[in-house]
């Protein structure tokens, strides 16, 4: 008896959804090898075998080794500035969500990922410019667009917003992030978390900052 068309198994090409829950588990995959390896060990082959997927796959996806790389700081920086950008987009106070932000930023810069590819990034001056361009050069502009809406509504006494978030990434960074770069054990949360609260209590202090509205007072 023939089966019918519609009930043949489909054979070919992966439909797009699988194409794109391939290409994440490559990009998981590639992670947890720069995680466990650095980036001299982290190989296509041992991407690949680790995926369950093959070396011709991941040339497809990604061109070569810097663009599976590339490809994992790009994503590592959208969910980033996607958690700041909800932050600021809706805000709590505005105490509160600069803790938020200057917890966020903290936990990125000095976790496992970070480093991991901020180490890769520095082998490569291509892969080190996607690490400013999606990190510093996006987040800033988002968290000084929210300090200029504070400062014209009040909150904040600045002139110059850009100048500001300087002012509060340094508070809020300060050296730890080379720190842990060259090797010195990260913070733990509860220490994330001080530093945040600590940060912006002295950037607020600097800055005039969580005045009420002329209107309110």
């Amino acid at each position: 008896m023939t089966t019918p068309a519609g009930d043949r198994p489909r054979r070919g090409r992966p439909r797009s959804g699988e194409q794109t829950a391939r290409r994440r588990a490559a990009l998981d995959a590639a992670l947890a090898e720069l995680l466990e390896r650095g980036v001299a060990g982290t190989t296509m082959q041992a991407v690949a075998t680790r995926a369950g997927s093959s070396k011709e796959s991941l040339y497809a996806w990604f061109g070569n080794r810097h663009g599976l790389l590339a490809a994992l700081i790009e994503r590592q920086a959208e969910q980033v500035n996607s958690a700041v950008a909800q932050a600021v987009d809706r805000p709590a106070d505005p105490r509160t969500t600069l803790v938020t932000i200057a917890r966020n930023l903290l936990t990125l810069l000095v976790g496992d990922v970070s480093v991991a590819l901020n180490r890769a990034a520095m082998t490569s001056p291509e892969l080190a410019g996607l690490v400013l361009q999606h990190g510093r050069h996006t987040t800033g502009p988002l968290v000084t667009a929210f300090l200029g809406r504070l400062a014209d509504e009040g909150h904040l006494r600045t002139d110059d917003p850009e100048e500001a978030f300087q002012l509060l990434y340094g508070l809020v960074v300060r050296d730890l992030q080379i720190r842990v770069l060259l090797g010195e054990r990260p913070p733990g949360e509860d220490d994330i978390r001080t530093q945040a609260r600590t940060a912006v209590g002295r950037f607020l202090v600097l800055t005039g900052g969580w005045q009420a509205p002329p209107e309110d007072r």
